[in-house]
């Protein structure tokens, strides 16, 4: 009998198999431990994790143990690119733009932009508008920081590098703090009088899916007042997660 968390299928080698994806899920465990937790017989679990490897399904290493494979994770970012991102993230957008009195905007990466995909307006008469498919860079606004904080460091570093020197260090230090803070603010980078607040949606093995962002007049999203707007934007970015089904480990903890 396995214990795996999914209903059983009936066809026999596909649910041992899942009963150890199941396992691995939360971590990656020795075949020890994948024995444990799927009851299965030590000889039958360590087929079924050779044959999974072959595939990519799992991946192994000495020091870690059995963890999911390549093949998962590029199924898993598939799967969240086809989602309906937009539909899903509205309600949080508009809750967003009320509880801040800002415009929210949801925003995706397109090979070196950013690509406005949906918004809620402010209430407000004076407010920032950004159009839905307006293509925005990366090296400017508080959006744009958070692309690059999750991107690799190649890849970051080859936009950065299109800078002048003043402005690419200045960028690094941005960058840096933006992912460590997990937000990040702006004011007056991409078009003057105009200040942000952005926040990433992150996917379930930590690459970024989109950034959530505020932005509205420098009268009220100023280098001093955007901290007051950092944990509605946080919040925002993580309703969307779990609406796109993105559940990460530190919310079972």
């Amino acid at each position: 009998m396995t214990l795996s968390r999914s209903t059983p299928s009936g066809v026999g080698v596909l649910d041992r198999a899942v009963a150890i994806l199941d396992a691995v899920e939360g971590g990656a465990r020795s075949l020890p431990e994948v024995v444990t937790a799927t009851r299965l017989p030590r000889s039958t679990t360590h087929r079924l994790l050779q044959a999974m490897e072959t595939h990519d399904l799992l991946a192994y290493t000495g020091a870690r143990g059995y963890h999911l494979g390549p093949r998962l994770l590029r199924l898993a970012d598939r799967t969240l690119r086809e989602l309906p991102l937009r539909e899903l993230a509205h309600p949080s957008l508009e809750r967003l733009a009320t509880s801040t009195g800002e415009t929210a905007q949801l925003y995706v990466r397109s090979l070196d932009e950013r690509v406005c995909v949906d918004i809620a307006e402010s209430p407000n008469e004076l407010r920032t508008i950004v159009p839905i498919g307006a293509a925005l860079p990366l090296t400017s606004g508080s959006a744009g920081k958070l692309f690059l904080a999750w991107a690799s460091r190649d890849d970051a570093d080859r936009l950065i590098e299109t800078l002048d020197e003043p402005h690419a260090a200045r960028l690094r230090q941005q960058v840096a703090t933006a992912r460590r803070r997990g937000w990040a603010d702006s004011v007056a980078e991409r078009e003057a009088g105009v200040g942000s607040v952005s926040a990433p949606v992150v996917g379930p093995h930590g690459g970024i899916v989109a950034v959530v962002s505020v932005s509205g007049p420098t009268s009220r999203i100023g280098r001093a007042s955007a901290k007051r707007y950092a944990p509605a934007v946080v919040a925002a970015a993580r309703e969307i997660e779990r609406a796109i089904g993105v559940h990460h480990q530190e919310e079972h903890a």
